[in-house]
């Protein structure tokens, strides 16, 4: 047997209503509505209605219930810029050209 738990599902405990409210208080339905395309969130959106059709149609659960767990996972750090091919001179955006005598 391994000594190692398994891994926590970010669904477990979390209600669809729950679920919900919080992709609309992070994203707002307007780009609820742009990054899962389906009419309750586009059209008069509420709570009650996409509920409704989140629990009759399993396709578009699935993906909500993917952009949540997209929203919970960790993102990993950003490793610092470096500057290899220069060392650490500074960058030159805008040169001058020179003068013509």
């Amino acid at each position: 047997m391994s000594d190692k738990p398994a891994p926590k599902d970010p669904l477990q405990g979390v209600t669809l209503e729950a679920l919900l409210n919080e992709l609309v208080a992070h994203y707002g339905w307007p780009q609820l509505g742009r990054l899962v395309k389906i009419r309750c969130f586009n059209s008069d959106p509420s709570i009650k209605s996409s509920l409704t059709f989140l629990r009759r149609t399993p396709w578009a659960r699935a993906e909500v219930e993917a952009l949540y767990i997209q929203l919970k996972t960790p993102k990993p750090a950003r490793p610092p810029r470096t500057h290899t091919s220069q060392g650490n001179a500074p960058r030159v955006l805008f040169g001058r050209k020179p003068d013509a005598s």
